[in-house]
């Protein structure tokens, strides 16, 4: 007689693995929203300076980004380029790599539309007491950019969190992973453990991004108010 379904999910050590393999899903996206947001800052203020040649070239790496499937880009990082290079990445690296330059892509994006919507006379007031270039950035326009970068990156963040379901394909350990391993080796005694596997890393994923989302959402109706 089959087992209980639900009896998977604390069988030998699966609930143990599936939580290992969620941290590894989130310390992946945490590394790559570290870097990706710090390089989107750069890159965002970049788009900002009065230089076509600069403005298309990272028009372009936004757009290769955005354009290109994550799924594409994970193969192209980890199996295509290692070999033509000689590079030798472990499958987290190349997930983190990928991942924080597609944060970086769509964080520049988020941070020249914030930097392009501060008030033309705060701009003015900042060059009226002498401030440079950096200065102004720095004290005056990234400061007044931050409530309005704020709701988007929140959601950035979700998407990445969601996409980390995509790392099974580059044999990350992530908790897809191991649920799908824990799926196939308790098969015959679990007919049904599927439903309970992906019910509990469903739970999982919802947890980490739900709070996010709500966030994101009084973060949005707050400005709209203050608007």
């Amino acid at each position: 007689m089959a087992h209980s379904g639900i009896n998977i999910l604390f069988a030998g050590t699966n609930f143990s693995r599936l939580l290992g393999g969620l941290w590894i899903s989130a310390k992946i996206s945490i590394v790559a929203l570290v870097f990706g947001i710090a390089l989107g800052i750069f890159l965002g203020a970049l788009r900002t300076v009065k230089n076509p040649i600069l403005r298309v070239i990272l028009r372009l790496y936004l757009e290769f980004f955005r354009i290109v499937p994550t799924v594409a880009l994970l193969f192209l990082f980890y199996y295509i380029l290692p070999k033509n290079f000689n590079v030798n990445l472990n499958a987290q690296a190349v997930a983190m790599l990928v991942f924080a330059l597609w944060v970086g892509a769509e964080m520049s994006d988020i941070v020249r539309g914030a930097l392009i919507s501060v008030p033309q006379h705060q701009r003015e007031a900042g060059i009226a007491i002498g401030l440079n270039g950096p200065q102004l950035f720095r004290y005056v326009l990234l400061p007044q950019a931050i409530g309005l970068m704020i709701p988007a990156t929140i959601n950035l963040m979700t998407r990445v969190i969601k996409t980390t379901s995509l790392l099974l394909l580059i044999s990350v350990m992530d908790v897809i992973n191991i649920g799908q391993q824990i799926i196939e080796a308790n098969r015959q005694h679990y007919p049904d453990g599927a439903f309970w596997v992906y019910g509990l890393i469903f739970i999982l994923y919802f947890l980490l991004c739900y709070p996010l989302s709500a966030w994101a959402r009084h973060l949005e109706r707050r400005q709209n108010n203050n608007a």
